[in-house]
């Protein structure tokens, strides 16, 4: 062992110490993420859709309420789009995200500064940096340096963070979509609710009108003889009542009204121009073909959970790197000089620098296990949110296909009921006015007449309102081309 150069010695002792630093380097063993994003095929729908008509051009268009045929919703829909506020909001948070991965990219790069600076003290009689002639003295220490500093990513963990803050970016940017959607979408709904308002408005008014003509023809029997103050006091509360009915519905029009204003981004008088809508019947719902495949693309809020599946992902990437060793470099050139008198700017005042580092993370109290445990939990968090997005997209779906059947179908039948329900009206109060029956005849039969009114303007209302959740349902339009 004498003769074993020394130089050979300290490479030895130098690469065991490394092995025994890295035997003991902190480590990722045994984390990792569990989560596994759904097969959209895997959701089976083809029963639920059987009788339904299947198109492949049955998604929404951009612009898809221009198919209910009322220009005025085409109105409201693009004063909406450009004055509400909700949308600035939205793409502020866009902004935001593209902020954070600007900050991500840079700090990819190197990084050069310029520094001036001037330092006054006395200096010891020992120190042994500084020249004779100034030790002792108060002195100005003066320098301009110019510095260079580069952590070279060697694993891509810099790369990753970036590709993290990307997709983030990408998924604010599908979400300000989004609610230029929902936006729409509020709008027309809001817009059917005020339609069924003026229907309400049209069911009392009718209501009015007969209970007034039953409490005339009351009066009349009564002022003949062949009727008493208690039924004519009994008419006349029941048009009170519908009075009472039509100052309802009248009120339900003013807010209405205010909810379109608030959503169009105006004060209250805009609400009061809105006039009555006169959307038309959607027609039969066909049901796009691949829809569990193809609706993953065409929906604003499946593909930003997807971005963020994917981001969550690249932050795992992130969080590994941080276990390696890494190179980072820096550089200084420059001048400096001691002495109050002396200038800075002269060659022999000149300094540089270099200085390469390894660094290699050995104990950290278990910080850096702790942050990819924290990445594994995000990324299983955004499956789950991916998950249970499609589940419910495709179960959504499912059911308004299946209550825009039902509600056609009760339309059909509350059309029958209303015409029987007239007549019955018409010969009920011929029967009272001729003497033939009592006031509790034209009573049900009136009471029968209202209900069927009511019932047939809520599910007239109902169908549109539905036909638009299920055109929101089917992504509204959206598009990632």
């Amino acid at each position: 062992m004498r003769n074993v150069n020394p130089v050979f010695r300290l490479s030895i002792a130098a690469t065991l110490a490394l092995c025994g630093a890295l035997a003991g380097c902190a480590t990722p063993g045994g984390l990792h993420p569990t989560g596994k994003t759904l097969d959209a095929r895997s959701l089976k729908s083809e029963q639920s859709f059987a009788n339904v008509p299947l198109s492949p051009t049955a998604w929404p268009a951009q612009d898809w309420w221009t198919r209910f045929g009322d220009p005025q919703l085409s109105t409201l829909i693009e004063e909406a789009l450009k004055n509400n506020p909700s949308l600035d909001e939205a793409q502020a948070r866009a902004r935001q995200a593209q902020a954070v991965t600007d900050e991500a990219y840079a700090a990819r790069l190197p990084g050069a500064d310029l520094e001036a600076g001037a330092e006054g003290s006395r200096l010891s009689l020992k120190d042994p940096i500084y020249p004779p002639y100034v030790l002792g003295h108060f002195a100005w220490g003066k320098s301009v340096t110019a510095n260079f500093s580069w952590d070279i990513d060697l694993w891509g963990g810099k790369r990753d963070a970036w590709e993290a803050a990307l997709g983030r970016t990408r998924a604010a940017e599908i979400e300000a979509r989004a609610a230029r959607i929902q936006l729409s979408v509020n709008v027309a709904r809001a817009y059917v609710q005020l339609g069924y308002a003026f229907a309400e408005q049209d069911v009392a008014e009718g209501e009015l009108q007969r209970t007034s003509q039953t409490l005339r023809l009351t009066r009349r029997l009564v002022a003949g003889g062949l009727g008493t103050t208690q039924q004519e006091a009994f008419a006349d509360s029941q048009a009170a009542s519908a009075e009472q009915q039509k100052a309802q519905a009248d009120r339900a029009i003013d807010a209405a009204r205010s909810a379109l204003s608030v959503l169009l981004g105006q004060g209250p008088d805009r609400g009061l121009s809105i006039a009555r809508p006169h959307m038309l019947d959607a027609g039969l719902v066909a049901i796009p073909d691949q829809l569990q495949v193809d609706l993953i693309g065409r929906r604003a809020d499946l593909v930003a959970a997807r971005w963020q599946v994917e981001a969550a992902s690249q932050d795992i990437k992130a969080a590994k790197t941080q276990f390696l060793p890494n190179i980072s470099l820096s550089a200084m050139a420059g001048f400096l000089a001691v002495g109050g008198s002396t200038n800075v700017f002269q060659l022999p005042a000149r300094t540089y620098s270099v200085g390469p580092a390894l660094s290699l993370p050995i104990f950290d109290g278990g910080r850096l296990r702790a942050n990819l445990a924290g990445a594994d939990a995000r990324y299983d968090a955004a499956v789950a949110h991916y998950n249970s997005q499609l589940i419910g997209a495709v179960n959504e779906v499912s059911d308004l296909v299946s209550a825009l059947a039902s509600v056609r179908t009760q339309i059909t039948l509350e059309q029958r009921a209303k015409q029987d329900a007239e007549k019955s009206w018409r010969d009920a109060l011929a029967a009272y006015k001729g003497g033939v029956s009592g006031p509790l005849t034209p009573l049900t039969s009136r009471q029968q007449l209202l209900l069927t009114d009511q019932r047939l303007a809520l599910l007239q209302s109902q169908q549109a309102d539905l036909s638009i959740r299920l055109i929101d349902a089917l992504g509204g339009g959206y598009s990632e081309k």
